[in-house]
């Protein structure tokens, strides 16, 4: 059942993501072309500020997930509905502390936002930014019971809907009116719709949560749960100013039209991201329940699988967007849309970076270690901060990407590998090292080949030149993990995996024809 769950949520999620990722960049093209960089600009600022509101959220609803995973494998009812009502309590004052918090801002937008030309109230433009994520807080706590019994594929179903619903209906405001205020208000009404359509579903499946009767929660679980949130709070604060600052930053020291540049290619970043950490975190609730068994060795093992996969899709991933990224951007926005090749360079660094935290992320999560690495995510937040500015000075705007950088290397070499690591594998930190090393040097290798030949091979159209680099990406990257890592046990695992499942339908098929 653990297996299937988390291939039927694999692939679901990656279906969602792609279509997610389709519709985004027609709907961001023709967001351009209707309004222009300055709104773009707008936009990516106001999500960046009003994504530190997320702090107040204290990571209530992970550490609520982890608290369900034993009642639901003991079957607990009585349990998983005093958690749910709880978890209900916390998000009502949750979203009673943004909206307060975010009405606080208002007096200092002028000093976030500087100079604009746009004709709308940017402080109308904001409280609708604050509405929507106000709105993602309401109704949305039932899904926590769905993602804790592996049914993010419903999730994820219902986003799709809601995605492509509101896409479409912005598209059309933008093309026949270019009503800017009109497109914000769909996204909150869009919003609000999805969420009721998760609790409906979720009240559907487990009608036991719609009761009336239920229990105040343990004193002692409302404790860990509260250890939890306190740590997780660390860690709230840590993501979001690692996460959520470049753009307030470069807005500042570069202005908000260079925000809209540079969201173009943090689209393209994120949605690569999203579609392969989707993949991640549909394996959470798996890993959860895997570590509910603490078979170390076992673990470990399903460590090291995953780490392999997770670092050849983001070799994967950053040799396409090394070679092909400014094509693209060229053919879908334009050439005065472009960055520097310097700030591609370091973003791609970035974007492999961040990637390879996601099967530790997995892990951790599952395991619900969020307290006794609490502050690591404040010191990763502060030589953050502290960098980006000071590089940002010295560099420009690969200046405030390199201080991201330089700060996840704290994560890298103290965090995982002390509070992770250790405490679940009970292994070395020379063995973690280990484990890491040959696929970031397969992956140097990887890429840095794969550029040159791309570099070297120059065609005056664009759409021709980004089908032979895309033919070179899927070839020499996946050819060199081959040649490099084809004799490890990860590699063996994933043939076996594969040649299972095709003398499957093989066996399937013949009884079929018979």
């Amino acid at each position: 059942m653990r297996s299937t769950n988390s291939i039927k949520n694999a692939v679901v999620a990656l279906i969602m993501n792609t279509v997610n990722i389709l519709i985004g960049f027609v709907a961001q093209r023709i967001f351009v072309q209707a309004l222009g960089a300055e709104y773009l600009g707008i936009n990516g600022l106001f999500n960046n500020v009003l994504s530190m509101l997320g702090i107040v959220e204290l990571g209530l609803g992970s550490a609520i997930i982890y608290h369900i995973y034993k009642p639901i494998a003991e079957e607990d009812i009585e349990k998983i509905k005093s958690l749910m009502l709880f978890y209900k309590i916390g998000y009502r004052v949750i979203a009673s502390l943004i909206a307060i918090i975010g009405l606080c801002v208002i007096p200092f937008l002028h000093y976030i936002v500087g100079e604009v030309s746009i004709s709308e109230n940017i402080i109308y433009i904001y409280i609708l930014f604050l509405v929507d994520i106000i709105a993602s807080y309401l109704l949305t706590y039932k899904r926590s019971i769905l993602y804790a019994n592996q049914k993010n594929y419903i999730v994820n179903l219902v986003h799709i809907g809601y995605y492509v619903v509101m896409n479409f209906v912005q598209i059309a405001i933008l093309l026949n009116s270019k009503n800017y205020i009109l497109y914000l208000w769909t996204k909150v009404v869009c919003r609000i719709l999805e969420n009721m359509v998760i609790t409906v579903i979720a009240n559907k499946m487990y009608p036991y949560i719609k009761e009336k009767n239920s229990k105040p929660l343990d004193k002692q679980v409302q404790k860990s749960i509260f250890t939890k949130v306190k740590g997780l709070l660390y860690h709230k604060i840590g993501g979001v100013i690692v996460f959520g600052t470049d753009n307030i930053i470069i807005s500042k020291f570069f202005g908000v039209i260079t925000v809209g540049l540079y969201s173009n290619y943090q689209l393209i970043l994120q949605a690569l991201n999203t579609l392969f950490t989707q993949v991640f975190t549909s394996l959470t609730a798996s890993v959860g329940n895997l570590l509910v068994e603490k078979n170390e060795e076992k673990s470990y093992t399903i460590y090291k699988n995953m780490l392999f996969i997770n670092s050849w899709i983001f070799t994967f991933g950053s040799c396409g967007l090394l070679c092909i990224m400014e094509p693209f951007i060229k053919i879908w926005v334009g050439s005065e849309f472009i960055l520097p090749s310097s700030v591609l360079l370091v973003l791609v660094i970035n974007f492999y970076i961040q990637g390879m935290r996601r099967t530790s992320n997995t892990f951790k999560e599952a395991a619900g270690i969020v307290y006794v690495d609490r502050y690591v995510p404040l010191i990763e937040a502060l030589v953050n901060i502290m960098a980006s500015i000071i590089l940002a000075k010295i560099f420009g705007l690969m200046g405030v990407c390199l201080g991201t950088i330089i700060s996840t290397f704290i994560v890298f070499l103290y965090g995982y590998p002390i509070f992770v690591y250790k405490p679940i594998f009970k292994k070395s930190y020379f063995q973690y090292l280990k484990d890491y090393i040959p696929y970031v040097l397969t992956t140097i290798i990887a890429v840095t080949i794969t550029y040159i030949i791309t570099s070297k091979i120059i065609i005056g159209d664009l759409l021709l030149q980004i089908v032979i680099n895309l033919i070179i990406v899927v070839i020499i990257p996946n050819l060199i993990y081959y040649i490099l890592l084809r004799n490890t046990e990860e590699f063996k695992y994933y043939k076996n995996m594969v040649t299972n499942i095709m003398n499957s339908i093989k066996i399937k098929l013949n009884k079929k024809s018979v």
